[in-house]
């Protein structure tokens, strides 16, 4: 079973990187009750209905797919869920993702990794959007409770818990079942790719992995635009030496954000309220069970959010020097570690004004890194030079000359600067005036608007030489 599992192709999709595997889990019923299953099992394929809107690869866009579906099935109103099964079957589902077939809203009835890309066959009676899938298993098992959703495919890689069980089912079977143990080769990922993709120094790069191997936590903390997020995700990949999304965690703070949602709590649920576990604790969880490798939890906007409230007894349990020793929980009252191989790396804006300074306790905790604009670097020099656009070039100038006005401004400084990355990512033909223009009117003034408020003439001082450039 276990060289079955590992049998698949290359996913590139992942926490929006290219290059990146990951596995998705997919809950899906083959017909109404299941009216398919025994075909489509020996058939080793998934399939669905609505073939009178044909090939699903025609349609550019779910608009152009939503028009067809109102115009073909004028009497089944909105299909909303419809249609949106339906793209996802053609355009988000990938070789190596995991299907459990499903019976109602309580009974599973199978198990398959898809295998193939999606076809549209002209001659099949009524299924004609079909993909192929090793089913791996066949059988029945009951649900604890039924899925909120009736959905004919459900993506539920997020729905933690749940499917935490039904992985669960087999288990006894053929060994703890994760769905990332059936990945492709990853993509390897060295020090050289990082530093051609962000453009940090190695010197720089050397003291951040530094900091991050030895205090396991660290914090990105820089100007808009920097690309902290960008950067935080090449970090882990470069530690691990390939990009393996399975072992990369982001999460968001905000101001609700809580203790419940990172660790556990009760939740309502059909029976009352129900402990459920958060994204922090299943993923140390997870982490524990590959102890020989490197994980990378990653927090954005980590100073949104309530940190004592959100952490609790974690405070200490993160600190490098207390991985592996064990508190105990406020609610399940489990004794709980955070695993050696954990590392957080967290982002913030430092052009928030809006934001409390962080809590001490866990600023004692992380190393602190500034990322600055890196318009003058080599690597984003290079970069400039392979677009070959002189007007690009004459407003990266300009914007390195504002970047020095509001470093220099008392009420701003350095933590206001106009970072790089939202010129990064173009090639020679995308590298248009209509786009630089569209960054310019809508990202960059509005900014600038916002930094000086009680300063109108120095906005449109700046607004008029940033559109200057592109003439």
């Amino acid at each position: 079973m276990a060289a079955l599992l590992k049998e698949a192709m290359m996913q590139t999709t992942a926490l929006g990187d290219d290059g990146v595997q990951t596995v998705r889990y997919w809950l899906y019923a083959p017909g109404e009750r299941a009216c398919k299953w025994e075909e489509f099992y020996s058939r080793g394929i998934m399939g669905l209905a609505w073939g009178e809107v044909g090939d699903l690869t025609a349609y550019a866009n779910k608009e152009d797919l939503k028009a067809q579906m109102l115009q073909t099935y004028p009497e089944k109103g909105a299909q909303k869920n419809d249609i949106h099964a339906l793209w996802q079957f053609a355009k988000e589902i990938k070789p190596g993702d995991v299907i459990f077939a499903k019976r109602g809203t309580k009974e599973i009835i199978g198990r398959g990794i898809v295998t193939g890309d999606y076809v549209y066959d002209a001659d099949a009676d009524h299924y004609p959007n079909v993909r192929e899938v090793r089913w791996t298993d066949k059988g029945t098992w009951s649900l604890d409770e039924p899925w909120p959703v009736r959905k004919t495919l459900t993506e539920i890689t997020d729905y933690t818990d749940r499917l935490a069980q039904l992985k669960a089912f087999f288990e006894e079977e053929d060994g703890a079942f994760d769905g990332e143990e059936i990945l492709r080769p990853l993509t390897e990922y060295s020090v050289e790719k990082f530093l051609g993709e962000v453009y940090m120094d190695r010197e720089q790069y050397g003291a951040i992995m530094g900091l991050l191997r030895a205090k396991k936590n660290i914090i990105l903390q820089g100007a808009p635009g920097v690309g902290k997020t960008f950067a935080a995700k090449r970090l882990a990949y470069s530690m691990m030496g390939v990009k393996d999304a399975s072992r990369v965690k982001l999460i968001q703070f905000h101001q609700s954000y809580s203790y419940e949602d990172f660790i556990e709590g009760y939740r309502p649920s059909g029976a009352g309220f129900e402990l459920t576990k958060g994204a922090f604790y299943s993923f140390c969880k997870k982490a524990a069970d590959d102890e020989e490798n490197a994980y990378f939890f990653v927090i954005d906007e980590i100073n949104r959010g309530n940190l004592s409230k959100i952490f609790g007894e974690l405070f200490m349990l993160i600190e490098s020097d207390k991985r592996g020793d064990k508190l105990q929980l406020l609610y399940s009252r489990e004794l709980f570690c955070v695993p050696k191989n954990v590392h957080i790396i967290g982002m913030m804006n430092t052009a928030d004004r809006s934001l409390a300074m962080l809590d001490y306790a866990l600023r004692r905790r992380f190393a602190f890194v500034e990322l600055r604009p890196a318009f003058d670097s080599d690597g984003f020099r290079d970069y400039c030079a392979g677009l070959d656009n002189p007007r690009f070039e004459a407003l990266v100038r300009e914007l390195e000359s504002l970047n020095r006005v509001i470093a220099e401004d008392e009420s701003l400084g350095e933590g206001f600067c106009i970072g790089h990355s939202y010129f990064c990512n173009m090639e020679a033909d995308s590298c248009t005036d209509a786009a630089l223009a569209s960054i310019v009117d809508y990202e960059l003034i509005p900014m600038l608007k916002e930094y000086w408020f009680d300063e109108p003439g120095k906005v449109r001082e700046w607004a008029d030489r940033l559109r200057r450039s592109l003439r």
